[in-house]
């Protein structure tokens, strides 16, 4: 037995570190439908407000609160790989040592 197949979990945690940096960023390309709906709306609505001369506050709010929804949606989803990733690894060396123990001497 060589050693747990991994290969998947960690090109997803990978895949899932490099999207949250990008997040941390402030970059567009990692946000799913309704978080880059939340970001360009409350940017419009800003925007907006900036043309009226109008305070932004609740705009800017709105923005922060979207970036911190991507963020802890990417925090979420990159913990449950590691545990999964982690749980792969245990299983493995579970049955590594069950099938060492049941030797014939």
């Amino acid at each position: 037995m060589g050693k747990p197949d991994t290969r998947r979990l960690d090109k997803a945690i990978q895949q899932t570190s490099r999207k949250l940096e990008a997040v941390q960023q402030r970059e567009m390309w990692p946000l799913n439908s309704a978080e880059r709906r939340a970001v360009v709306g409350a940017l419009a609505g800003g925007s907006y407000r900036v043309v009226r001369g109008r305070s932004t506050d609740r705009a800017e709010r709105r923005l922060e609160t979207a970036w911190n929804a991507a963020q802890t949606r990417l925090i979420a989803e990159l913990t449950a790989l590691q545990t999964e990733r982690q749980r792969v690894v245990n299983e493995h060396a579970k049955s590594r040592a069950a099938k060492k123990s049941s030797g014939w001497w």
